[in-house]
């Protein structure tokens, strides 16, 4: 085969490297690793020993250092693994405002031009004397340099692609001693794959800010809640923390049910959106509800209008006795007056008692019992009052003996149905917006966190197999965070030992995920985040035998 049939050969080879570098740029979703593909790739299809990607600034003043290669120096720096790049950015103006013609990369961005260069050292046009400084200090010799502009879409140079030392074909010494100059193939070859990787960056800088806006917009909502509610914000923002935490050790853990569970990027993505929005409905739901910290709370604590009739009632009791009292006159009788003193300070104490009761239980409690309901019933039925129209009245309000029979803390069953509504909403609001594919299961993950392994949870009564483990996990992280949570303000925050514990008969009970669990303390996640976010108080001595038995 002749020379022509073998540069042909070559050419076709190179042509069929750069389709097919262009369709993994496509795929790459980090940023780093996709600008190390485009030199890596610009270096392979143009034989060239060295090179370096710059990006134009957000000031589009000068050129940041990006990535640089070379490898018969075995020199890499930047890129998706090495750190950043130690050199200051280029320039791309003088002081005065006039271009910076002389640094060969600055001219070609401000004159949109390739420059291509046989040998730095006979070129008198630009400025290389950082180049000879770094040949000095390396022992290399820079000789041909390929300068590329790399344009997006909309025709703006975002930045530059720098090659150096082409390599002539089948050359087995590398280096500079064996460079020869750019041809005009490798010149073509490079300016489409710059143009393919200004698109690709361009579109993954798009991406990145639609991403960054979505969050954005994903944190407007959250702070419009946490300024309805100050209880609810850090609620928010800790779940999804916790949720990742979880999913990270259930992604590296290698035995039981999640040895085979794995998370990509993609799936890490779609799971921390899912958490930052697994309360947006709570944005519907009425403050009032939301921050009852008594039982009597609306838009006040109504435990004072008892108090006040607590009061009446004294001085009703007072001003009977003083009359009785004063029908003795006045024929002094010290006996009779003494005994309705002493009937007075009897029934005063009894009112007294009582008050002290309603307040003691309007606090709320983990549990009311049964003679504690009866009690309350009784006050309200023995218990008249006088109100301004002199009306004789019941002392408690329907709503008023409602609120103060609830069993278990400060909400009634229909503030119960309200405060679970926030599911159903969060469920409709998510379901209303139009997901990309790597995110059409945010819906799902957010609206299953209140859902119950054995089907008794709301709002759709899910089970076990009906659920994502994405949707499992979000359970966990959302009772185990209001379990240890010091900002709500009707109860104070558990201890570790006491939340785990609690935790552990909901495993037992089918409330939430056993295994999900097991790792959530044999990985020690609860650890991790108590260090985080929980007060020193609340980090004590847990048994994590005793909680994984």
């Amino acid at each position: 085969m002749d020379t022509t049939a073998h540069a042909a050969d070559g050419l076709l080879d190179r042509l069929e490297q750069l389709h097919q570098i262009g369709i993994a740029l496509s795929r790459e979703r980090d940023t780093g690793r996709l600008l190390e593909s485009i030199l890596l790739a610009a270096m392979r299809i143009t034989r060239a020993d060295g090179g370096t990607l710059y990006r134009v600034t957000d000031d589009a003043q000068a050129l940041r250092f990006e990535i640089m290669h070379t490898d018969s120096l075995g020199l890499a720096l930047g890129g998706a693994q090495a750190g950043p790049v130690p050199f200051a950015p280029l320039p791309l103006y003088r002081s005065d405002g006039a271009p910076n013609d002389s640094l060969v990369a600055a001219y070609a961005v401000i004159h949109d031009r390739t420059i291509n260069i046989a040998d730095a050292y006979q070129h008198e046009a630009f400025d290389f004397s950082g180049t000879r400084a770094f040949d000095a200090r390396t022992g290399y010799r820079s000789r041909s340099f390929l300068t590329v502009p790399m344009k997006n879409h909309e025709g703006t140079c975002i930045g530059v692609l720098q090659l150096i030392n082409a390599q002539p074909p089948g050359a087995a010494e590398k280096g500079g001693a064996a460079a020869v100059e750019f041809s005009t193939s490798d010149q073509r070859l490079a300016e489409s794959l710059a143009s393919q990787a200004a698109i690709a960056i361009s579109n993954r800088q798009l991406i990145e800010q639609l991403e960054v806006l979505f969050e954005s917009f994903i944190s407007l909502i959250n702070l419009a809640i946490d300024e309805k509610s100050p209880y609810t914000g850090g609620h928010c923002q800790r779940v999804p923390v916790l949720t990742m935490l979880l999913a990270e050790a259930a992604d590296a853990t290698d035995q039981g049910p999640l040895s085979d569970f794995r998370m990509s990027g993609r799936d890490r993505y779609e799971l921390k959106i899912a958490g930052l929005l697994h309360d947006c409905g709570k944005i519907t739901t009425p403050v009032h509800v939301v921050d009852k910290a008594t039982k009597l709370q609306t838009l006040y604590d109504r435990i004072g209008l008892i108090d006040t009739r607590f009061e009446v009632l004294r001085r009703d009791a007072e001003i009977a006795a003083l009359r009785r009292q004063l029908a003795l006159r006045p024929v002094a009788d010290a006996r009779a007056e003494a005994a309705a003193e002493q009937e007075m300070q009897t029934v005063l104490h009894a009112i007294e008692r009582d008050r002290d009761f309603l307040r003691m239980v309007n606090l709320g409690a983990e549990s009311m019992a049964d003679a504690q309901l009866d009690r309350v019933r009784d006050i309200a039925q023995r218990h008249r009052w006088r109100g301004p129209d002199g009306a004789e009245q019941p002392f408690l309000t329907d709503d008023e003996l409602e609120n103060l029979s609830i069993r278990a803390g400060t909400l009634t069953q229909r503030e119960r149905e309200i405060i679970n509504h926030h599911i159903v909403a969060t469920i409709k609001m998510l379901e209303q917006l139009p997901w990309p594919s790597h995110l059409r299961n945010v819906p799902e993950y957010a609206g299953g966190h209140h859902e119950r392994m054995d089907g008794k949870g709301y709002p759709r009564g899910l089970t076990r197999e009906q659920m994502s483990w994405q949707a499992r996990m979000m359970g966990i992280a959302d009772i185990f965070e209001a379990l240890t949570a010091v900002d709500r303000p009707y109860k104070s925050g558990m201890t570790l030992s006491c939340a785990l514990g609690i935790m552990r008969k909901f495993k037992h009970g089918g409330h939430i995920d056993a295994d999900l669990f097991d790792v959530f303390v044999r990985c020690g996640v609860y650890l991790e985040y108590a260090q985080q976010f929980l007060e020193p108080w609340q980090i004590d001595a847990v048994d994590e035998q005793a909680l994984l038995a």
